[in-house]
């Protein structure tokens, strides 16, 4: 229920606080005088769409807020709250919406934000906003079929069912898609296999590549290697000269001396370490010198493997990498490349088996598509059942709120039709199920069912909307209906109905009713008058709530345009006595 609403520089309200209670809140007001901008910046604040124009003349921002308190029984509402870790404070939320210029807004339910469609959702739950032009959706044949849902109680099972439905439509598309894509399959398959060999094939080993670089250098300068190795020996261990020739001469002369002079001790163990190390240095020159070798061919061989690899790698490694025998894994990681192509194969192995397997994939997926149609089959004739049997019911109903709302020989039905059945023998299944609901009216004796798009008046249309709306007043759990100008096309003692039907669904939930008839708005159980005046020089809307002599005058002027004429003030003195006291509870 809708407590309090703060608006700041919406349109023409500079700023305007309003209190509301239970029951039946009328609106009224001379035409123009911003009713309409109040019901706008209700529609705003329960998530409507909403641009910079909506700001007042010279200011950055507008602002709307209000106070909402939660009902214990709307367990939707309170569980959506619970799942975003919003509190409900005294039975109550604060929900605000701002707009800048710049044409950004800003949504906090408890300090919380949220985003628009959030916020739409949430105040969903909460509000049923019925605009001058909402009575056209009943036009549509996908309202009426959520309006029996709602009153059959099915509505969770409809959900489920188009759930049910979506996942019916992607296996089928996904069945649909693998036939089709059978050729490429092949091709793929083939593809794989080709690079899987050509690479089984090749027989690599990790780190072959950086062996075979260095080995390639090593063959192309061989000649100058070999002159610089036999040089290197000449001056370490062959010859009179040579390192370990006159290092093995200064060790004994050494030994010599030390023998006589103990100081020489250390120098001498020095000397024998040096002498030491050029001989191990000689033995291992000596074996790599011995052990050089050409052998013609080699280096040819060695730059055909390399060739290969790298081909391999070009094809099936990622080039990133920090040298020639380097590459790099999915996540950038630096590997070599024979680890980079042998992954390719792996993966390609992999690929192989799982595109091997899909003509088995495809028989499980035809056996899950089977399955599910049986379920939703079953589902569907539900469905179908709860349906038929509601329909009868909600066109009882409407009917007779009809013959109370100044259409006493309207007939209207709940059509609930069966979309048929396929070459199988199946029933045919839509996303909701297996019917055609429509709502059908004949507004005078004799003639037949028609569609309600064939209802010349739009008071008509309006007052079906608002039997609609009554009917389903007890089956769900909104507690707040918005309706602005329901009253279109309608005078007399059907404004009267209108009235009585508007104060009756008021016991069961907050209502918010824009009028021009004064036999509406005599029903009210709280009466708020929307005005328009100049200050400094600039319009804006204001309201205050009417009680005794303000309210007597709003009636009058409401009935003859004149708020202090005798007759008037009578005639609204008779509408008050008459239809101004609280109804008596009771059903509908």
């Amino acid at each position: 229920m809708l407590e309090e609403l703060s608006i700041r520089n919406y349109a023409l309200v500079d700023s305007l606080s309003l209190s509301f209670e239970s029951g039946l809140n009328i609106l009224t007001g001379e035409t123009g005088a911003g009713k309409s901008i109040i019901v706008g910046s209700l529609s705003f604040l329960l998530g409507g769409k909403a641009d910079a124009d909506v700001i007042r003349t010279g200011c950055d921002e507008a602002g709307v807020s209000a106070v909402v308190r939660i009902a214990a029984a709307n367990a939707d509402a309170r569980n959506w709250l619970a799942d975003r870790d919003i509190d409900i404070e005294d039975g109550a939320v604060v929900v605000r919406r701002n707009l800048k210029a710049s044409g950004r807004s800003s949504i906090y339910v408890q300090n919380v934000p949220l985003t628009r469609s959030d916020l739409a959702d949430l105040m969903g739950m909460l509000f049923d906003l019925h605009g001058q032009h909402d009575h056209e959706s009943l036009l549509r044949k996908d309202t009426h079929r959520r309006c029996l849902d709602r009153f059959a109680g099915i509505e969770g099972e409809a959900a489920a069912f188009n759930d049910l439905f979506t996942t019916l439509a992607e296996k089928k598309k996904a069945l649909e898609f693998s036939r089709n894509s059978e050729r490429n399959r092949e091709d793929r398959i083939e593809l794989l296999s080709y690079a899987a060999d050509e690479i089984t094939k090749a027989a690599l080993k990790t780190g072959e590549s950086r062996e075979l670089e260095a080995e390639a250098q090593r063959l192309a300068s061989f000649e100058k290697l070999s002159r610089e190795a036999e040089s290197a020996a000449a001056f370490l261990f062959d010859g009179e000269a040579s390192v370990l020739s006159l290092a093995r001469k200064a060790r004994s002369s050494l030994e010599a001396a030390s023998s006589m002079d103990e100081s020489l001790a250390a120098v001498c163990k020095r000397m024998d370490d040096l002498y030491f190390e050029a001989e191990d240095l000689s033995g291992e020159l000596r074996s790599y010198r011995d052990g050089l070798s050409y052998e013609p061919g080699r280096l040819e061989e060695v730059e055909d493997r390399l060739g290969l690899i790298f081909r391999l790698k070009k094809k099936y490694a990622r080039s990133e990498g920090s040298g020639e025998g380097r590459a790099a894994d999915e996540t950038g990681r630096e590997i070599s490349v024979e680890e980079a192509i042998l992954t390719y194969k792996t993966k390609a192995e992999q690929e192989i088996e799982a595109l091997s397997q899909s003509e088995e994939n495809r028989e499980k997926l035809a056996a899950e598509i089977a399955a599910l149609e049986k379920t939703l089959v079953s589902k569907a004739a539900a469905l179908s059942s709860k349906r038929g049997e509601a329909s009868q019911k909600l066109g009882a109903q409407i009917n007779a709120i009809l013959q109370r709302l100044g259409m006493p020989k309207a007939r209207f039905a709940v059509n609930s039709a069966s979309k048929g059945k396929g070459p199988s023998g199946n029933l045919i299944c839509g996303p909701w199920g297996a019917d055609d609901v429509e709502f059908l009216i004949s507004a005078n004796p004799g003639e037949p069912l028609k569609e309600l798009a064939r209802i010349a008046s739009g008071g008509e249309l309006s007052r079906v909307m608002l039997a609609i709306k009554t009917v389903l007043a007890e089956s769900d759990a909104i507690e707040t209906l918005v309706f602005d100008e329901i009253d279109t096309g309608i005078g007399g003692e059907e404004a009267l109905a209108v009235g009585e039907y508007l104060k009756k669904i008021g016991f069961i939930k907050q209502i918010f009713c824009i009028t021009h008839l004064a036999s509406i708005a005599v029903r009210a159980d709280n009466h708020i008058r929307v005005e328009k005046k100049d200050a400094a020089g600039r319009t804006q809307t204001t309201a205050r709530l009417l009680s005794g002599k303000g309210r007597r005058e709003e009636i009058a002027r409401m009935l003859a345009g004149d708020s202090a004429g005798a007759a008037a003030l009578a005639h609204a003195d008779d509408l008050l006595l008459k239809y101004g006291e609280p109804l008596k509870t009771g059903c509908f």
